[in-house]
């Protein structure tokens, strides 16, 4: 993958203080990534994989180490960063409409009339498949559907760095497939750089040209595989198999560590 960094993690580790004592969650993290590279990142629960994605957004703050993107050094959340969660964090008294409008943001709002603004709405809700729904209340949409107009409000800010904490952990099976058909597309249109959180690797390996393997708390870089297929991917292909089992074979190798904390 060649280009520019769109973020550079330097020696990056988070500790957290608990009623039982120090809980390190990320140890030593070293990881460069280009303009309009798909990042899958993958490890078992309390890796620390979530409070990496949350550092990376400004929700979080690290105890020690840099993340540097495009506009210098990441202290707190940005309109260069849009994030979707597991759920959907729509607004309930809110249409479609107005919760993609809500991303925007104060400051881009400003600069654009109100018919520009809904404009700019239209366009990430006919991106994600939703133009005929902006006018209905989240209660109305599938889970799937949620989910699309999360994403939709991720976009609308125009980030530079797209973070997906398990999108779609929550979709029935034949949605999430669906779903993951839909980011792929809309990551090929936009061109932008995503890293994706999951608990699931066969998502890691559809989406992803690299899947960063961390290991059990404290949260370390076990292994980064390249994904070195055409798109589209097919789960049943030997290679896509191949690597698979070697990321499987990457949990099995380590010690079980209890997950006492939700980190």
């Amino acid at each position: 993958m060649q280009g520019k960094d769109a973020l550079v993690i330097k020696d990056l580790s988070k500790i957290f203080h608990t009623d039982q004592g120090e809980v390190v969650a990320l140890d030593n993290i070293n990881l460069n990534i280009k303009e309009g590279e798909f990042i899958s990142i993958v490890g078992s629960s309390g890796c620390g994989k979530s409070t990496l994605l949350r550092i990376i957004s400004g929700l979080e703050h690290q105890t020690s180490g840099t993340v540097t993107g495009l506009n210098g050094e990441i202290t707190g959340p940005g309109e260069d960063r849009g994030m979707a969660f597991q759920e959907s964090r729509l607004f309930p008294w809110l249409t479609v409409e107005k919760n993609v409008l809500f991303g925007l943001g104060y400051n881009k709002k400003k600069e654009l009339t109100k018919k520009e603004q809904l404009e700019l709405a239209y366009k990430y809700l006919n991106l994600v498949g939703l133009r005929d729904f902006g006018k209905v209340y989240p209660n109305q949409l599938s889970g799937g559907m949620q989910q699309r107009a999360s994403i939709a409000r991720a976009l609308i800010s125009n980030p530079q760095t797209l973070l997906l904490d398990e999108p779609f952990g929550a979709l029935d099976a034949l949605t999430k497939v669906n779903m993951q058909q839909e980011i792929q597309r809309i990551w090929q249109e936009e061109k932008r750089t995503v890293i994706l959180v999951t608990h699931d690797i066969e998502e890691a390996i559809y989406l992803g040209d690299r899947i960063i393997v961390l290991s059990a708390r404290p949260g370390k870089i076990q292994d980064i595989i390249e994904v070195n297929m055409p798109r589209p991917r097919f789960r049943s292909s030997a290679h896509f198999v191949e690597i698979k089992k070697k990321i499987t074979s990457r949990f099995f190798t380590e010690q079980n560590i209890d997950d006492d904390y939700n980190i």
